[in-house]
């Protein structure tokens, strides 16, 4: 009989263990078979996010100013998500933040709920953003040559060869695989883009050397070449749209207007009524077009006027702009139409044009019809925060030769922002004269977030960023 107990005793323990196991893989397979499900409708859920992301993407394609889904109100915009046979499966909510003024940069925010489940639901969050002309440092319709004192933070690129003897931080392309630098004074071909810093490159077919201690981030050509053509109809688009809805200043009938940009997003205004004349027998010995100071003599002041709402500002003369910004985003564009060779305005800076923050919060373009100067009495120590463009002119400064005294050597000539010249660039010269160091440090934020009505250089939306928010 005690024998019997026993039995009984361990055949109710192992049965208590068996249920006890029992009932747990039980539950732990209806929480598989749970999570699994739950792991497939958040996929869903997420796929639906996507798909919002992806249909706004299209929306813009067709339609690239339209943040509003096309309704003309407010959001979100909540559209049905269908599988392959048309029965619905969710929807995708989605929130536009439309570009600030003169920029690119659209956010769009998905939230992909399911009509199975409600409860669960993934949010996606996407930035698209169309490249402005500011994909480079410096970008020229021409070949270029970049001495020794310069120092580059940011892309190169021309569309002639290109001679560095600086310091290159960022990739150097030219759409030439080899051309004839007018420059050594030899007719023989030269890498598109070569140094002549010791030890100098050699000569076309030997191999290109590796050159770090110049080319930071290396050098590459043939590239594709940079299209100047459009760059003319922008700026009559401008002139449009500051008679519209920006600041439009007629011609001066005198030599031109002086811009002062000031911290409270005002500016004042003042017309050029002389320019300061060469010292004596000061000449234009290189016989450069549109040659002189380009430094204000004389200058009355008109008014002090408020930034305009859409950021643009076009002065059908030349312009000296200086001053500071603070929180602005502006373009000041100089032309006159219809375009003639012999009428085409230029933009001057010969004292500081500063941003007060770095972080694209202050964003500036000096576009002109002709050339970006900086005239003879330019600033010995010279900061632009600026982005340049030269649309059929250069970007630089005139040559002075020995007898126009001491201003023309110039101490350091610093340029925040990007260049775009039509015509070969240059602030300094193979003799010495001019700025003897050259900094020009990229504004990343120039490339998605321009100033206003900045070229761009596609009419195509990229993807920026895309991440899952909560």
């Amino acid at each position: 009989m005690k024998t019997r107990g026993i039995i009984l005793v361990n055949v109710l323990i192992f049965a208590a263990i068996a249920v006890t196991v029992t009932t747990a893989l039980v539950n732990w397979g209806a929480l598989v078979l749970k999570t699994t499900r739950t792991l497939h409708l958040k996929e869903q859920a997420f796929q639906v996010a996507e798909a919002g992301v992806d249909y706004y993407r299209w929306h813009l394609a067709h339609a690239a100013t339209d943040y509003q889904d096309g309704t003309g109100a407010p959001g979100p915009y909540i559209h049905e998500m269908e599988d392959a046979l048309g029965n619905v499966i969710g929807n995708f909510s989605l929130t536009i933040t439309p570009p600030i003024n003169g920029s690119t940069l659209v956010k769009i925010v998905s939230k992909g709920t399911l009509s199975s489940d409600p409860t669960i639901s993934r949010t996606i969050q996407a930035v698209l953003a169309i490249p402005s002309l500011a994909k480079f440092a410096v970008v020229a319709n021409d070949n270029m040559r970049f001495g020794s004192g310069t120092e580059i933070f940011g892309p190169i690129h021309a569309n002639g060869g290109i001679r560095f003897d600086g310091l290159a931080h960022n990739l150097v392309t030219s759409a030439q695989s080899s051309y004839d630098d007018p420059d050594d004074g030899v007719s023989q071909q030269k890498f598109g883009v070569y140094t002549t810093i010791s030890p100098a490159d050699p000569n076309p077919p030997a191999s290109v050397p590796s050159r770090p201690d110049v080319f930071v981030a290396g050098r590459q050509f043939p590239a594709q070449t940079f299209d100047f053509v459009g760059l003319i109809a922008d700026l009559a688009d401008m002139k449009a749209e500051a008679q519209s809805a920006g600041r439009y200043i007629s011609a001066s009938g005198v030599s031109g207007y002086h811009i002062v940009l000031k911290t409270n997003d005002t500016f004042d205004l003042y017309t050029v009524s002389s320019l300061r004349a060469p010292p004596r027998r000061c000449e234009n010995k290189n016989e450069q077009e549109g040659w002189g100071t380009w430094s204000i003599g004389s200058e009355q002041f008109v008014a002090n006027y408020v930034f305009p709402g859409n950021g643009i500002v076009f002065v059908e003369d030349d312009v000296w702009v200086d001053g500071a910004i603070n929180g602005a985003r502006l373009t000041i564009a100089a032309g006159q139409f219809p375009d003639n060779v012999t009428t085409r305005r230029s933009i001057t800076v010969n004292d500081d044009i500063v941003y007060t923050a770095y972080d694209g919060t202050d964003v500036l373009a000096l576009i002109a019809q002709k050339n970006v100067n900086a005239g003879l009495y330019s600033q010995d120590n010279l900061r632009i925060d600026a982005a340049l463009v030269a649309q059929t002119g250069r970007v630089g400064r005139f040559f002075y030769e020995q007898s126009c005294g001491s201003e023309r050597n110039r101490d350091t000539i610093t340029l925040y922002g990007m260049i775009a010249t039509n015509v070969r660039y240059g602030f300094a010269y193979t003799n010495g004269t001019g700025y003897e160091t050259r900094n020009i440090i990229y504004d990343g934020n120039l490339l998605y977030g321009p100033p206003p009505s900045f070229p761009l250089t596609s009419n195509q939306y990229q993807t920026i960023s895309w991440e899952e928010v909560k």
